[in-house]
């Protein structure tokens, strides 16, 4: 059996920054991949980077097969220098699938060759997978994808029909709407986007109705099916045909292969590994981190993870999961649309003293100079405490706009600060000033 100072299973964002740290650290690590295509973790191979690039790619009007290049060679870029930089840092990867046989012994699978490791700490970053909904046919009928899939297509389909009206549906349909496919996003839900603002939520749907993408609510799928090459979406009263579609209908833990009946580890009533404020799960030394846990689903979460364990396993201890502050989201649709904090109606429910106040981007010179007046921001203040409760801003640039807000919501700034801070001029960013002036 081989000992380690440090497993790490899956190379996420959480577990790969770990193992490089503690391996520069000089303890004896291993980290447990059984994908090459996944060297680097989701974000860099099948979510955000790649499909942020095949959005800028479609943006710049390059043809289909040139967006697809592109992606392929920026995700294949990052793959190697993933490997190159952990492997770099004295980090042993070991190319196999991995299981547990007990609390802190792992089996190693590749081809007909196994392996017993142990470690003093184990970390799990094997991140979510799509969660498949019990329809009949999705999983046994052609043409039909999920996240990763549809971004291996050969050629572009001219009908693409979309199940889920979450963010990644809605980014796909974006997406494959400017590549020239005719988009259909299917979504069993009654309200669009029912997290964000209502005001702002009716803009996103406006637009993207302008743009050619038809979006359709209360839409209960029962069958998927084949007619030919045809896919055949059936709902309650209605037949739908596409050529290609895509389940976006959420993702979840992906635990399974890790054998955790034969562990103390404890699950969540949601399929998550449990995890205390240290990302430690019910087996002490072994941890969670990043989408396995259970919490949101992001990159710089699972980031943050890494600083949680980091800090326990190397430092004091201090930094918890309890000391997070401020999660900011973007979802990068036409425009991009960011949050933080609460939206109107939550403040309320909460019955605190609050004032809103929303500005289009049509009020703002820089949309002018951008010859795009799509899109406006929203803001929600305690009138008491002068704190920022919550915003959503909804323009070019959201994604960079949010984080202002982040850093002045977690350092407690009041917002009456903004009214008289300085902005360079034109940008989206000094609306700032007149956004607070509430």
């Amino acid at each position: 059996m081989l000992t380690y100072d440090l497993i790490v299973i899956g190379f996420g964002k959480a577990g790969k920054t770990l193992a490089a740290k503690m391996a520069t650290q000089g303890k004896n690590v291993a980290l447990i991949e059984r994908s090459k295509a996944m060297y680097g973790g989701t974000c860099i191979n099948i979510a955000c980077i790649p499909t942020k690039t095949l959005l800028v790619a479609a943006e710049k009007g390059l043809s289909f097969e040139e967006v697809m290049a592109e992606k392929n060679e920026v995700t294949s870029r990052l793959n190697g220098k993933n490997y190159a930089a952990i492997s770099s840092a004295g980090v042993d990867i070991i190319d196999a699938e991995a299981h547990f046989l007990s609390n802190k012994i792992i089996e190693i699978v590749a081809g007909d060759e196994k392996q017993e490791l142990t470690a003093e700490n184990i970390v799990i970053n094997t991140g979510a997978i799509s969660n498949i909904l019990p329809i009949s046919g999705l999983t046994t009928t052609k043409n039909v994808y999920d996240s990763t899939g549809i971004q291996n297509l050969s050629t572009l389909p001219k009908r693409l029909g979309i199940l889920g009206g979450g963010n990644i549906g809605l980014e796909f349909a974006g997406l494959f709407n400017k590549l020239g496919s005719k988009v259909t996003v299917l979504d069993a839900a009654d309200t669009f986007l029912p997290r964000v603002e209502p005001s702002i939520a009716t803009l996103a749907k406006q637009y993207m109705t302008e743009d050619s993408i038809e979006i359709l609510q209360n839409i209960y799928t029962q069958e998927v099916k084949n007619e030919g090459e045809e896919v055949l979406v059936i709902a309650k009263n209605e037949i739908f045909r596409f050529d290609a579609l895509l389940y976006a209908t959420g993702r979840k833990p992906n635990i399974e292969p890790l054998k955790l009946e034969n562990t103390d580890i404890q699950v969540t009533d949601r399929g998550a590994i449990q995890v205390d404020k240290h990302c430690q799960t019910t087996v002490p030394g072994v941890f969670a981190v990043g989408d396995v846990n259970g919490g949101l689903q992001f990159t710089y979460v699972s980031l943050d993870d890494f600083r949680v364990v980091f800090n326990y396993l190397a430092g004091d201890g201090s930094y918890t999961l309890e000391n997070r502050k401020h999660v900011p989201t973007a979802m990068f649709i036409t425009p991009p649309l960011a949050q933080i904090g609460l939206t109107e109606a939550q403040v309320k429910e909460q019955g605190l003293p609050y004032a809103t106040k929303e500005i289009p981007v049509a009020a703002m010179p820089r949309g002018h100079v951008n010859a795009d007046l799509r899109g406006a921001f929203k803001a929600v203040v305690n009138t008491e405490t002068k704190e920022i409760l919550g915003a959503t801003i909804f323009s070019q640039g959201a994604q960079e706009i949010i984080n202002i807000l982040t850093v002045a919501m977690d350092n407690k700034i009041p917002y009456t600060y903004f009214t008289k801070q300085i902005f360079t001029h034109p940008t989206l960013a000094e609306n700032l000033n007149d956004l607070f002036a509430i």
